[in-house]
């Protein structure tokens, strides 16, 4: 049956007069430049015309025609195996409504790929009654499909629940994704794709993160809870671009909230965005709470705005902010890295990590909150000094992580006034010649352990500021736009969005002028809809560890010895070893089945010794194994390596 797709999802703002434009990503598949982003706007689904195909996996039968819920089919395999392979979708699209209940993995797709649908020809996979109604149980791993948009859906998995690879116009709203008890080693992983949102949905349960996009360009990731992550709860990396972070909660993970840009293998980069980790990307509206790391980071970036969030108990093992340098190294494919650097991208076909600078980041007008009894580790901020790449890298020598850093309108109160900036000594950033950011202006231009912000009730949720609240009173600052000038060339890098401007609170709020600094510029009743602070988060901070061998930034890259990469072992207990990580207090060991995203066999944390015995693996495998080093400032990972039996 062929229909209409009418159901609303469009998220309704308070001050419409005030948006800077509802973003449509719709006929085009590949404009040259982002279209604006409106604050906390839903990506636009259309009228698409559909056909639906019904499936329950109780009493549908594949043989029905799934035209109906009476002529159900049985499982998604079958309703996946109607869509059209190879070809774009040209008269109708699908619409795969799943009737309550659970989906075992053997019920859909081990692989989803080579569906093309269109705007207004998409592909739909959708709960048929109430919300995350229907579960699945397992992951979605999909490959080269666009259109495509999970609806209501709750997918659970004792591992990774949703992967896309060279993925254009993704949708993921109003579902839940959980990886289990930390299991997942991203929860949801994107790479090498384009147009990708992630609205009003919880996303949970990764021993790495809950969110990884790698070089993924435009799309938004709004509304959402990102919780439970052992690394980072969500990051951008890899030279991804023109993405909107707003208006989620983000908290209980290890290394810290959010971070714009990381480190990557050269080779996983997209041509022209080669350069840095992340281009234009815009971190506002947020609440970040109970990270034992920094609530937010800047590892790499071009043009990163992080403004108007709330950052509550964070930095235990080390800083509540951070603006270091981004990696990129050669993870095996040194033919694509050579192109790459030839293309003029940034790095060379070793494993060498080479730092990636960061230009024109604006920290402005944010509220970071560290209760009595609860500071970050060792300072405010990770600012790093300068740093010399390898000759023939095409990185600029030195690189920099403070060039037009700007730090202005910030409410921090973390710990006492002993506290150090963490600028200090002379080698790290921000030094008294740096125009834009310096001691004398870090403390004239923001509000550092001055004022303790009143806020309504932090500890059971609520964020907004009291009744004639301190905060309130507080100097913040206009936002700048950015300019895309000195955006580095060749290749040349489309033009992102310039205008900054932030209209409205995390609740949708107009904002009055610069307004107080934080997510919420009123006073208003706790949110009823769901907790702020849920059952399970930590509520005080875990032990704070020490500096290791006197360290204060993550471990170097760990270099893998035995076995050889490619090895063919008799063995089934095979003896991993690899090189000692400087600043390294503890390693872990992962081992997967069949490639990088396989079956996980090995997943072990802890080790101090620099080697690791396996328990017996299967015969008539190839099996995949990295190493991260770890300390209180994050970790480093190795490249993967591979042996069979």
């Amino acid at each position: 049956m062929s229909t209409h797709f009418h159901k609303s999802y469009l998220f309704i703002l308070l001050v419409p007069l005030l948006m800077l434009g509802w973003f449509h990503a719709a006929a085009s598949n590949q404009p040259n430049a982002p279209a604006p982003v409106a604050a906390s706007a839903s990506y636009d689904i259309g009228t698409p015309v559909l056909s639906d195909l019904w499936v329950n996996p109780v009493s549908g039968n594949d043989n029905n025609s799934g035209a109906t819920r009476a002529q159900a089919l049985r499982t998604i395999n079958a309703a996946w195996n109607r869509i059209p392979r190879g070809t774009t979708l040209n008269a109708t699209g699908y619409r795969i409504l799943l009737v309550a209940g659970d989906y075992a993995a053997s019920n859909f797709p081990a692989y989803w790929e080579e569906r093309y649908g269109a705007f207004n020809f998409p592909i739909l996979l959708q709960a048929a009654d109430a919300p995350r109604s229907a579960r699945l149980h397992g992951n979605i791993n999909m490959y080269d499909t666009r259109y495509f948009y999970l609806l209501d859906v709750t997918i659970v998995n004792d591992g990774d629940a949703f992967h896309c690879e060279l993925c254009n116009h993704i949708l993921i709203r109003n579902s839940a994704l959980d990886g289990g008890a930390r299991q997942a080693q991203e929860t949801v992983k994107v790479n090498q794709s384009q147009y990708i949102y992630i609205e009003d949905s919880d996303i949970a349960g990764a021993w790495d993160n809950a969110i990884d996009f790698v070089a993924v360009q435009y799309g938004a990731i709004t509304r959402n809870r990102i919780h439970n992550a052992d690394d980072w709860c969500a990051y951008a990396k890899g030279g991804s671009a023109y993405l909107r972070v707003e208006g989620n909660e983000i908290y209980d993970c290890g290394t810290g909230g959010f971070t714009l840009g990381q480190g990557t293998g050269l080779e996983f980069m997209t041509n022209p965005w080669l350069h840095y980790e992340a281009y234009d990307l815009k971190f506002v509206n947020n609440l970040v709470h109970d990270t034992e790391g920094a609530c937010f980071g800047v590892n790499g970036a071009y043009n990163a705005l992080l403004a108007y969030n709330t950052c509550y108990r964070v930095g235990a093992r080390s800083h509540v902010v951070e603006v270091v340098f981004g990696s990129h190294t050669c993870d095996g494919d040194t033919a694509r890295c050579n192109a790459n650097r030839a293309a003029g991208g940034w790095g060379n076909a070793s494993q060498t990590e080479q730092p990636i600078p960061d230009r024109n980041v604006l920290i402005y007008n944010n509220l970071i909150y560290n209760p009595p009894g609860m500071a970050s580790q060792w300072q405010h901020f990770a600012i790093y000094g300068p740093r010399t790449p390898s000759a023939g890298t095409n990185i600029p020598s030195p690189a920099r992580t403070d060039t037009n850093l700007q730090i202005r309108g910030n409410l921090i109160w973390n710990g006492d006034s002993n506290m150090p900036l963490g600028i200090e000594d002379p080698s790290e950033g921000c030094q008294p010649a740096n125009p834009t950011c310096n001691e004398t202006q870090l403390r004239a231009d923001n509000a550092i352990n001055t004022v303790e912000p009143q806020l309504v009730n932090p500890a059971g949720g609520n964020f907004h500021p009291t009744t004639g609240s301190n905060i309130l009173g507080v100097t913040t600052f206009a936002l700048p736009d950015f300019s895309w000038s000195d955006a580095p060339a060749p290749p040349s890098v489309p033009v992102g969005v310039l205008s900054n401007a932030v209209p409205i609170d995390r609740d949708g709020g107009a904002r009055v002028g610069s307004g107080p600094p934080g997510a919420y510029a009123y006073t208003s009743a706790p949110p009823t809809v769901t907790p702020t602070i849920t059952a399970g988060a930590t509520l005080t901070p875990t032990a704070t560890p020490t500096a290791p061998n006197g360290c204060l930034q993550k471990p170097s890259t760990p270099a893998l010895d035995a076995p050889a990469n490619g090895a063919q072992l008799n063995r089934r207990r095979v003896v991993l070893t690899w090189q000692t990580s400087a600043c390294a207090n503890e390693y872990r060991v992962q081992v997967r089945a069949d490639s990088r995203r396989g079956a996980r066999v090995v997943n072990v944390v802890g080790l101090t010794a620099s080697s690791f015995t396996t328990p017996r693996l299967a015969r008539g495998h190839a099996y995949f194994w990295r190493v991260k080093a770890c300390n209180s400032y994050g970790c480093a990972k190795s490249a993967w390596r591979t042996f069979a039996l």
